[in-house]
């Protein structure tokens, strides 16, 4: 902690310059130890030609001979506390344990040898197996080995800490490339390969039958510094290639931690084509990978199965869908609706079909629409894939349900939904609509592509409200409307799956959602058999009925299946509170409340036998409006006299 006259004169004597000796007045001590160091530097390179951890260490860095003979001096000081008191001992300083900069300088000839095996372009930093100091003088820094080397040597395959959360090793048997590498032909040299287009899995089967090994290294793309050196180093210590998920561009540390990375081959997937101008400065190779569904080759190979639902998933989701079939019981449907959980649940309402065809009443043409719908659904593989007919845009579907309000639209979204396996998942305009310009875009995107990830059916209700027509264009409210529609042209014509507009005003519709329908459903008023039908399916087995006349409910009220599902939950109520069984009554004082809720008439030819209900409710609220009137005129005298 203290320097002293004799410290400075015995620096000063040891320095090139002034009066002390040159810096070659070490060549002669070397030479003197030069035939043991030649024998030693012999034996660690006859060394790496014998199978052991740092020899494969060496081979999988392409390290040189130097940078061969700086690690070792590194590793051996690294692993043995007696050689650190040596390095103290050397640089006169018990703070400096390791092997400074200075220390490589004076251990190593030529002078820059050793140092230059540190440097921030060597092998050695690129590889990230050594760093070195970024604090302190500069010949006072010292080199360290990273810990994941020091663990590889004595034998341990625990992943470096630092990777990117997520990143996991794989090897080609874990996505069954032995078809693909047969028919790609690769090399052994390192490689460069983007991937783009596809789904996530197809993208990593087509990077795995690509490179030229057998092991990966899966990972994010690295947020900083210290996690592309965990990745490196462990692709470097592990004999790795790199399989990097981007999204729409290669970072500038991404290009240049990989460019600096050439002994390792590296894969970049992306849902898109990476800009040429953000690339890493070396030769690279592109493979497109194509949108296809997956096939029924794959649902065996992958759930053991075909599909004959009509299913259509991609590669990465047919992954995910294998993964829930075990947590539910096998059920294919329900693990299929399963995908969807999360993404859209902020934006729709999901729906999970629990009626079928039975509990759809309708006119024999609406019901082979709809029925020609759900088939058509199912049998697109059929016709796009085997038949070859063309995808152009899409092969999705888009359905229009229009008619009066209570007619069954919503009812038969749920049943296609259901027949399908799919969930419903029914957007809320709520969540979707903004007064700001450009967020209802963004809103109706984040919901398309959530559904496109997943395999639903969209319902839009109310779809008059988002697909009305476009107007001239007077103000700048009136263009950013417009454009509201145009984007959602472009997306529907573009969305693979299965959308469903209900709308009360078909005509209220722009033209060109029209030419872009597949499907559309009139849906009228129920005639008096449907009507029947639709009154007996509205009370359940278990549910106490007594003299209800289903033929007089049909025949005399013209309503419809909404009407008189309320009409029915609404008797039912009124039966449990007075704790008697549904009766004729109850039915009948709940159409009657049913038609003052719509502003409908009650004429005595409608409730014919039953119009006494009307008269007595309408006797009631004369009564209790008269009874308020009352209390007027007394409070009206009360407040007269106090004045």
């Amino acid at each position: 902690m203290y320097v002293d006259g004799a410290d400075v004169e015995r620096i000063l004597s040891t320095l090139p310059g002034l009066d002390g000796p040159p810096r070659t007045a070490a060549v002669p001590v070397l030479r003197s130890t030069g035939p043991a160091l030649e024998l030693a530097r012999r034996a660690l390179h006859d060394s790496l030609a014998t199978p052991s951890p740092f020899a494969e260490l060496v081979g999988r860095a392409g390290l040189t001979g130097s940078e061969v003979e700086v690690l070792a001096l590194l590793v051996a000081v690294e692993t043995d506390a007696q050689r650190q008191r040596l390095a103290a001992y050397v640089q006169d300083s018990i703070s400096l344990p390791r092997v400074t900069l200075a220390l490589l300088r004076r251990l190593f000839l030529p002078e820059s040898a050793g140092l230059l095996a540190v440097a921030p372009s060597s092998r050695l930093s690129t590889c990230a197996l050594v760093s070195c100091d970024d604090a302190g003088t500069w010949a006072n820094r010292m080199v360290s080995v990273a810990p994941r080397v020091i663990w590889s040597l004595y034998g341990d395959a625990s992943p470096d800490p630092a990777l990117p959360s997520g990143a996991r090793i794989a090897t080609g048997t874990d996505t069954d490339t032995d078809t693909a590498q047969a028919e790609a032909a690769v090399d052994e040299d390192p490689r460069l390969l983007l991937v783009p287009g596809g789904d996530r899995e197809s993208r990593l089967r087509q990077a795995f039958s690509r490179l030229p090994g057998t092991r990966y290294l899966i990972s994010t793309l690295p947020s900083n510094d210290e996690q592309w050196s965990a990745v490196i180093r462990e692709a470097t210590v592990s004999g790795l290639d790199v399989v990097i998920g981007l999204d729409r561009d290669c970072p500038p540390l991404a290009a240049q931690r990989i460019a600096g990375a050439t002994h390792l081959s590296w894969a970049l997937l992306s849902p898109y084509e990476l800009p040429v101008g953000s690339l890493p400065d070396r030769r690279w190779t592109e493979v497109r990978v194509s949108d296809d569904p997956a096939g029924p080759q794959d649902w065996v190979r992958v759930v053991g199965t075909e599909d004959d639902r009509g299913h259509r998933l991609g590669h990465e989701q047919l992954r995910l869908l294998a993964c829930a079939l075990p947590g539910l019981d096998d059920d294919l449907d329900t693990a299929v609706r399963r995908l969807a959980s999360g993404d859209l649940d902020g934006l729709a309402m999901r729906v999970r079909p629990r009626r079928s065809w039975p509990d759809l009443v309708l006119a024999r043409d609406q019901q082979q629409r709809i029925r020609e719908l759900v088939g058509r659904y199912r049998s697109r593989e059929t016709v796009h894939g085997l038949w070859g007919f063309p995808t152009t845009p899409s092969t999705g579907l888009v359905a229009v349900f229009a008619g009066p309000s209570g007619t069954g639209k919503t009812l038969a979204a749920e049943v296609v939904a259901g027949q399908l396996g799919l969930d419903l998942y029914k957007v809320d305009l709520s969540a979707v609509v903004s007064k700001y310009i450009g967020e209802t875009e963004k809103n109706l995107s984040k919901i398309f592509d959530a559904a496109a990830s997943a395999n639903v059916v969209l319902f839009f209700d109310e779809a008059d409200a988002l697909f009305g027509k476009r107007s001239s264009v007077q103000d700048a409210h009136d263009r950013y409307a417009n454009i509201e529609v145009s984007y959602l042209l472009q997306r529907l014509e573009c969305h693979d799956g299965l959308v469903i507009l209900a709308t009360n005003l078909q005509g209220n519709m722009d033209a060109a959602f029209l030419r872009r329908i597949h499907t559309a459903v009139e849906f009228v008023l129920p005639d008096e058999p449907a009507r029947r039908a639709i009154w007996e399916l509205a009370f359940p087995t278990a549910a106490p009925t007594e003299g209800v006349d289903l033929d007089f409910l049909a025949r005399q009220f013209k309503v419809t299946g909404g009407s008189i599902r309320n009409a029915s939950l609404a008797a039912a109520f009124l039966a449990a509170d007075a704790d008697q069984p549904i009766s004729m009554d109850l039915i009948v004082a709940a159409l009657n409340r049913e038609f003052q809720k719509l502003g409908r008439l009650r004429t005595k030819a409608e409730f014919d036998r039953y119009f006494h209900l009307v008269n007595a409710d309408t006797e009631q609220d004369d009564a209790a409006n008269d009874f308020a009137g009352e209390d007027s005129v007394e409070s009206r005298e009360t407040v007269g006299q106090r004045c």
